[in-house]
């Protein structure tokens, strides 16, 4: 049996991928900042949360559809931004845009991510969402926009909690560093992971030379063992709401917020004319000791208007977990570890079956729970697991 085969759920996947990745590679994908409390919070919170099915409900005929921006997308999953994935799986953005685009579901390009966003809106039939690290600064921004607004980019997804780069000890004592130096201890860590070095690392190498930091900024940047201009990070502890109201104003496609956590932020988004916003806490690899974005998603969801989307990530790793999400508010769950261990584990086709892991747990346990829609899917169908303030 193939290890592809033998992946039923996405655990299984990623306990496949850390077994192919180099240990400074699993770092990066797996892990999160300080001592992990925000990532390991993310994942708990989802199971603090019940649910309570209602039975002879007619299901025959489910429908996971959801409509979003004037998109009909099969289920309410989509891929995250996820940056340098190309030290997953070769190509791995395209190979992500791709499989999305074949699941009806949304994929938003990363800013760090090295396949350049023109050629995934031309793969995609310029579908992709784009996900920014902005600087504050009008100038660079603009210069930026018009890049994808030439691109027909969609939607517009700024990152706001990632004003400084966060204390990521791990990948510290693993030597791994961005921009990405090549050390004795990396490439010691490579030759221990013979499948991941012929696969990913000299497969890349021989095919399209070193990735490069192809969407950071208005263009095609350096190699990612070099700094870009302006440094990865530069300037962006400059950004401020006003640079959103300017955004607003001079961007025509639609313009999310990610990284949301706390109601007052939801408020300020809809006043500064958003479109939506993600709950996140940036997978836990930004502040550490958050809470999770399912205990953030009921309050922010009160402090916006009816309608308003709002989407979260952060910890999904089963279609039960999307529908508690559902449940709470979300319109949009969006996901990103489980999709690159697909990638490590079987290239596109892994992409694909963790897609299908999730449309197939979502469409039985609405089933299960007596849900035709997911508009049937609300607040008193589930519950906490523990009463308030129990150990």
């Amino acid at each position: 049996m193939s290890r592809l085969d033998r992946c039923l759920s996405v655990r299984d996947f990623e306990r496949e991928a850390r077994r192919i990745m180099p240990r400074c590679v699993e770092g990066y994908v797996c892990g999160g900042t300080e001592d992990g409390a925000s990532l390991a919070e993310s994942v708990r919170a989802l199971g603090d949360v019940g649910f309570r099915p209602r039975g002879l409900r007619v299901v025959d005929q489910r429908s996971s559809q959801v409509e979003l921006y004037g998109q009909a997308y099969a289920m309410p999953v989509g891929f995250a931004p996820t940056g340098f994935s190309a030290i997953v799986m070769h190509e791995c953005d395209l190979a992500l845009a791709q499989a999305a685009q074949q699941a009806a579901i949304p994929f938003i390009i990363s800013g760090a991510s090295s396949v350049p966003l023109e050629r995934l809106q031309q793969a995609t039939g310029k579908r992709c969402w784009y996900q920014a690290y902005l600087p504050g600064n009008i100038e660079r921004i603009s210069r930026l926009m018009a890049r994808l607004r030439k691109a027909e980019i969609p939607v517009l997804v700024v990152t706001i909690d990632t004003c400084v780069g966060a204390n990521r000890e791990n990948l510290q004592k693993l030597s791994f560093t961005v921009p990405f130096k090549l050390s004795p201890s990396v490439m010691l860590d490579g030759m221990r992971h013979p499948r991941w070095s012929f696969n990913v690392f000299l497969r890349t190498l021989l095919g399209s030379g070193i990735p490069r930091f192809s969407n950071l900024y208005e263009e095609i940047g350096p190699p990612i063992t070099q700094d870009p201009p302006n440094g990865f990070r530069g300037e962006r502890d400059k950004l401020s709401w006003e640079h959103i109201r300017w955004i607003r104003e001079n961007w025509p496609g639609k313009l999310v917020l990610k990284g949301v956590m706390h109601p007052d932020d939801a408020r300020l988004a809809c006043a500064a004319g958003a479109d939506g916003v993600i709950v996140s806490n940036h997978g836990g690899r930004q502040l550490d000791g958050c809470i999770s974005p399912l205990q953030a998603l009921p309050d922010v969801v009160a402090a916006v208007p009816p309608g308003f989307p709002v989407m979260v990530d952060g910890g999904f790793r089963r279609g039960s977990d999307v529908l508690k999400a559902v449940a709470l508010g979300a319109r949009m769950v969006f996901t990103g570890r489980p999709q690159l261990f697909g990638a490590a584990v079987g290239g596109s086709a892994g992409i694909r079956k963790v897609t299908e892991i999730f449309r197939s747990e979502i469409s039985t346990n609405m089933a299960l729970l007596g849900c035709a829609t997911l508009a049937d899917l609300t607040p008193d169908l589930i519950a906490p697991l523990r009463p308030a303030g129990a150990a």
